[in-house]
């Protein structure tokens, strides 16, 4: 094809991903300052459909990183239709058990609306680090820093436990274990 001719095409490699992650980082923070005016999980979940869907195009074949950041944008729409939808489901109850481990990390159980937001914020850490390229790290710590708002918003008191939770992750992954 000529110069003509792609001029009027549009192709996920021609943007540029300075622009769009910030521009999804900025979409993030806006959605999270509506989500903590008004007390509602909905909007930081609906305002991280663009990084996680960027997340999900953006990075490459890898031992379990592509895997990982569809099953992120996955869990982020079920996250959604469960808050929709009012969905009450007690894991620990189902399980039989207040904790469960889950890709390397022991995560407390409860209520299926906290444990979404959970996994993303784990599964974004994790790929923090398995992931090589800067643009797929900074996509990963918007969905893990708007997944810990959610969090807050869902239930303040296990925002305090998610927290620690990823900060112990984190200082394992550096070996500064306490």
């Amino acid at each position: 094809m000529n110069d003509a001719q792609n001029k009027g095409k549009f192709s996920l490699d021609s943007l540029n991903p300075t622009s769009v992650c910030t521009l999804v980082m900025v979409i993030a923070i806006i959605g999270a300052f509506i989500s903590l005016a008004t007390r509602s999980p909905l909007w930081i979940l609906f305002f991280l459909l663009p990084a996680t869907t960027y997340e999900a195009i953006r990075t490459q074949e890898g031992a379990s990183t592509k895997f990982s950041s569809i099953f992120l944008l996955v869990i982020l729409i079920l996250e959604i239709l469960l808050i929709i939808f009012n969905v009450n489901f007690d894991l620990a109850g189902f399980f039989g058990a207040k904790e469960k481990y889950i890709v390397g990390y022991t995560l407390p159980l409860g209520d299926i609306k906290i444990f979404g937001p959970l996994l993303l914020a784990i599964l974004s850490t994790v790929l923090i680090f398995r992931t090589r390229g800067k643009y797929t790290k900074w996509l990963s710590i918007i969905i893990a820093i708007g997944s810990l708002v959610t969090i807050y918003l869902i239930n303040p008191y296990f925002f305090q436990e998610a927290l620690k939770l990823i900060v112990n992750g984190l200082f394992d992954r550096f070996s500064f274990g306490y």
